[in-house]
This record gives C-alpha cells, sequence and structure tokens, in this order.
C-alpha cells in the first residue's frame, strides 16, 4: 500500500512560480514510476509529468515542456513538480500518482494505482 499527500498548491499570478510536493509512505520502492495529473473544471484529467522511480527518467505533456519539471528525492520519498511561468490555463487540481508498470501508455490515468488528494493551484491573469 501505498499513501500520498500533495502540498504547495496556492493562489501566483501569471508568470509567476510554484513547487508542487508529493511525499510518499508506504511501498513507494516498489513503483515504477510516480507522476502528476491535473484536472480544471469541466475537464478530464490531464497527464501533466511523469518520472520513473529508478532511472529517473522524466516525461512531460507538450503544453508544460519547458515550463515544468518533475524531479524525485528517493531518499524523503518526495515527487516534486517544479512549476515556472505559470498561466491561467494551468489552473487546476493537482494530484500525484503512482504506476505500478512500464508502458507506452503512461498518460493514461487508468494505468496508475495510488492517488494523493490533490492540491489546487491557481493563476490568475
Amino acid at each position: 500500500q501505498v499513501q500520498l499527500v500533495e502540498s504547495g498548491g496556492g493562489l501566483v499570478q501569471a508568470g509567476g512560480s510554484l513547487r508542487l510536493s508529493c511525499a510518499a509512505s508506504g511501498r513507494t520502492f516498489s513503483s515504477y514510476a510516480m507522476g502528476w495529473f491535473r484536472q480544471a473544471p469541466g475537464k478530464e484529467r490531464e497527464f501533466v509529468a511523469a518520472i520513473r522511480w529508478s532511472g529517473g527518467s522524466t516525461y512531460y505533456t507538450d503544453s508544460v515542456k519547458g515550463r515544468f519539471t518533475i524531479s524525485r528525492d528517493k531518499v524523503k520519498n518526495t515527487v516534486y513538480l517544479q512549476m515556472n511561468s505559470l498561466k491561467p490555463e494551468d489552473t487546476a487540481v493537482y494530484y500525484c500518482a503512482t504506476r505500478p508498470r512500464g508502458s507506452t501508455w503512461y498518460t493514461k490515468f487508468y494505468e496508475y494505482d495510488y492517488w494523493g488528494q490533490g492540491t489546487q493551484v491557481t493563476v490568475s491573469s
């Protein structure tokens, strides 16, 4: 079992930055990868970024490339999402999740098994 707790969300002006944290406990070491998803009002859950727990390879959706950086600290069992140059369209609830297996379908929410409660990110214009 894995428990995930997100933090770091808040209100920021366009162009600003936030760093989200996802503290994990339990069998995090057995997870293949961890990812960030977001869901805005009236929209479907969207893949943002993922990182392989062991090797550290990263993957991003096109809309955040060059602005967001995902990283992990294996000692602290924590994954981060550094968000720079934030835009109003980044406004959403951001969720951290674990992925138990590897495949090319890492952008699909159903590939992930454990989820955090989410943290709200609001970017004002």
